[in-house]
C-alpha cells in the first residue's frame, strides 16, 4: 500500500468518498478523520486493532498520536462505522463489516476470520432480565494448531 500524504488529505477539493461516510453519520471530515477512514475502508473488509492502524498511519507523512486512532475507532463504533471485537478481554479488534456475522480467532497468528451467521447454529440462550433486550450476540471461536500425537 502507498504511503497517504497526511498534509494533502485536508486541502481535497472534491468531496472524498471517505468525506461523504464521515458527513453521513455527523462527522467533520477532519484530515486525521479522513486517513483512519481511508486506511480503514480503503482495501475491502478489515479487522485491525487501534496499535495496526497506528502502524498503518505512521507510514504516510501524518503526524498523529495513538490516542488519537483509539479515539476515533472508539468513536467509529459508537457511530456503528465499525464493530468493535473482543479477544481475551486484553485486545479489541475493530470490523469494519458491521453486519450480523461471527469470528473464528487463530491464536498464534492473532487473526479474525469472518464466519457467516448462518455458519453457525446457536442453541437457546438464558433468559433475558426484566428490562433488556438482545442487542447482538457476538461468537468468537478460538482456533489453535493441533499438537501432533
Amino acid at each position: 500500500m502507498e504511503p497517504i500524504d497526511f498534509n494533502r488529505l485536508g486541502r481535497q477539493t472534491k468531496p472524498s468518498r471517505e468525506g461523504d461516510m464521515l458527513q453521513s453519520v455527523g462527522l467533520r471530515p477532519t484530515a486525521q478523520r479522513l486517513l483512519l477512514t481511508r486506511l480503514l475502508f480503503g482495501g475491502g473488509d478489515r479487522h485491525v486493532t487501534a496499535e495496526i492502524l497506528y502502524e498503518e498511519a505512521s507510514r504516510s507523512s501524518s503526524q498523529i498520536s495513538l490516542a488519537t486512532v483509539y479515539n476515533t475507532l472508539n468513536h467509529f463504533a459508537e457511530l456503528g462505522l465499525v464493530r468493535r471485537v473482543s479477544v481475551d478481554g486484553s485486545k479489541t479488534y475493530f470490523d469494519t463489516n458491521v453486519s450480523d456475522h461471527h469470528h473464528f480467532y487463530l491464536e498464534a497468528r492473532h487473526e479474525l476470520i469472518d464466519v457467516p451467521v448462518e455458519h453457525i447454529a446457536l442453541g437457546s440462550l438464558p433468559e433475558i432480565p426484566e428490562g433488556y433486550e438482545i442487542s447482538r450476540v457476538d461468537m468468537v471461536v478460538r482456533l489453535r494448531r493441533k499438537s501432533r500425537e
